[in-house]
């Protein structure tokens, strides 16, 4: 079962913002929202599409399917720029991620 009801609960009080102005913002009810975070109704394609436009989130991750569900627009806009550039640069740009990474799981242990 989906449990996209959580994800726009989340994400609503992220921005510290009521049911009723998510519902103003996406052009629904509040009543709506509520049943969307109780899921007790499921967001028709629209409603997702507009949820997740206003949260700058993919459907992928509300619903919670799909490869790269786990992450945000911002990080797939990144990774669209780095499939886009030169080869050269793309490994350059790698080399100094995989450090970045490599640093940081060493400084977590």
């Amino acid at each position: 079962m989906l449990n996209i009801g959580s994800k726009i609960m989340d994400l609503r009080k992220a921005k510290s913002w009521s049911q009723e102005e998510l519902a103003k913002k996406i052009g629904s009810s509040r009543v709506m929202i509520g049943n969307y975070e109780r899921n007790e109704n499921t967001p028709s394609v629209d409603i997702l599409l507009k949820i997740a436009n206003v949260f700058d989130v993919s459907v992928d991750y509300l619903i919670g399917e799909g490869q790269l569900s786990t992450y945000d627009k911002d990080v797939l806009k990144r990774i669209n720029d780095i499939e886009h550039l030169p080869e050269e640069d793309k490994q350059h740009i790698f080399y100094l991620i995989d450090n970045l990474v490599k640093a940081a799981k060493l400084k977590a242990i």
